[in-house]
């Protein structure tokens, strides 16, 4: 059996990652998982100084999942390159740098700083961050945006560039149009639903921003439409995400469109879940007679 997939000219052992914020930088993880074992490890987002992050309470559960309102907290690109990149560099995975930032300028410094590491392998843009140049709407939720910050990051990339799309849009086709017309490299999504959470006890929201991004199983059929619409609207290879918790689910992901998934919510659960999954897709390959995986990718019988 073939497990291995390439995207935008990388080729990954197999198809499964880590999604960004959820599993910091592999150092965290790396006691209960062979960092040897995954496709790719995706950071959690890298700002071009320390951001503070929310205030706190700052995570919630909910039913079939979770809230968070982090804020990207991160200590910046100088600590990044000093520690992480060292760290994930004595593994045989690839590595996928996250993005954030508030305007153009601030990912386009990250994106340049990374350049020059040969052991970066793609670098992931989180629009949804709040462009504070236009009023904190994020650059992922109008299409116009959305053009403009892959178009000028994509002048500066040394690396392939995935463009991380937001859920909270009208249309995902036209983001995901958008984004490939500005020579976006790859696709990733869903990022997380916004909602809400309040203690009908205390009458307060569970969460200090009042808002939360919502991950885990219960977003997963949204996910899974999401990622069909932009594999059916673009051409460029889509990396889905949204709710993973088993092999059945990642496959899922799979016949819909995707060229590889990640797992998020769930590592926090069962920490062992990216392994699992791994080992599930083999299985389910054996029995079925399924020789390279990437028969699977849109293999849904329409």
């Amino acid at each position: 059996m073939n497990t291995q997939v390439t995207l935008a000219g990388v080729t990954f052992k197999n198809p499964v990652m880590t999604a960004s914020g959820t599993f910091g930088s592999g150092m965290e993880y790396s006691e209960f998982v062979d960092l040897n074992r995954l496709g790719a490890v995706v950071t959690k987002g890298v700002a071009n100084v320390p951001w503070p992050g929310n205030p706190t309470p700052r995570v919630a559960e909910v039913y079939g999942g979770m809230l968070n309102a982090i804020g990207l907290q991160n200590p910046g690109i100088d600590v990044f390159l000093e520690r992480d990149i060292p760290f994930l560099k004595q593994y045989d995975t690839k590595v996928i740098v996250n993005v954030c930032g508030k305007t153009v300028e601030d990912y386009l410094e990250v994106v340049e700083r990374l350049g020059d590491e040969p052991s970066v392998a793609m670098l992931e843009i989180n629009v949804s961050c709040p462009n504070v140049k236009e009023g904190a709407i994020a650059f992922g939720q109008k299409a116009d945006a959305l053009f403009h910050i892959t178009k000028e990051i994509k002048k500066h990339a040394k690396q392939p560039v995935i463009m991380k799309l937001s859920p909270n849009v009208t249309d995902i086709t036209e983001m995901a149009k958008a984004a490939e017309a500005a020579g976006s490299d790859a696709l990733s999504l869903i990022n997380t639903l916004t909602g809400m959470k309040i203690d009908i006890h205390r009458r307060k929201f569970a969460i200090a921003n009042k808002t939360g991004g919502m991950s885990g199983p219960a977003i997963k059929p949204i996910a899974v439409r999401m990622v069909y619409q932009a594999a059916h609207a673009v051409k460029i290879p889509i990396i889905g995400m949204g709710g993973i918790a088993t092999a059945e689910d990642a496959v899922e992901f799979l016949l819909a469109g995707a060229s590889a998934v990640s797992i998020g919510a769930m590592n926090f659960v069962n920490p062992y879940t990216t392994v699992e999954v791994i080992e599930g897709i083999e299985a389910y390959m054996k029995q079925y007679n399924i020789e390279n995986v990437t028969d699977l990718i849109g293999a849904v019988n329409e």
